[in-house]
C-alpha cells in the first residue's frame, strides 16, 4: 500500500514564499520528494532510510528529510500503520535551524 502525503499544499505554499529566482528549483525538488514518497511503502524508519538515505529520526518520532541537495528541510510525522505522512514543517536549511523540532 502506497503512502499518502498530508498535505502536498504545504510544499507548494513554501515554494511560493521563496524569491521568484528560487521557486522553480524548489518546486522541482519538492515534487521529486512528494512523488518518491507517494510511491513508497514504508513499514518502519529503516524503510524510509532505504528510500532517503539522508533522512534522520528526531524528537518524538519525527523524521527530517533533506531536500534539494540539503537546501530545504521537511519535517514529517509518519503513521506507518495508516501509511500517512503528515508534513509538519517545510523550510530552508536556515529556517530549520531556527525551530525546535520537539515543539512541532
Amino acid at each position: 500500500m502506497a503512502m499518502r502525503v498530508i498535505a502536498r499544499s504545504a510544499l507548494l505554499e513554501f515554494c511560493n514564499r521563496l524569491p521568484k529566482s528560487s521557486q522553480a528549483a524548489a518546486k522541482a525538488a519538492m515534487i521529486e520528494w512528494h512523488t518518491t514518497t507517494l510511491g513508497a511503502d514504508w513499514d518502519n524508519f529503516a524503510d524510509v532510510k532505504r528510500t532517503f538515505n539522508s533522512a534522520d529520526y528526531v524528537a518524538n518520532g519525527k523524521i527530517v528529510f533533506d531536500v534539494g541537495g540539503n537546501k530545504y528541510r521537511i519535517v514529517a510525522l509518519i503513521g506507518f500503520r495508516t501509511k500517512r505522512v503528515f508534513i509538519l514543517f517545510v523550510g530552508t536549511h536556515s529556517d530549520y535551524d531556527a525551530i525546535d523540532v520537539a515543539k512541532l
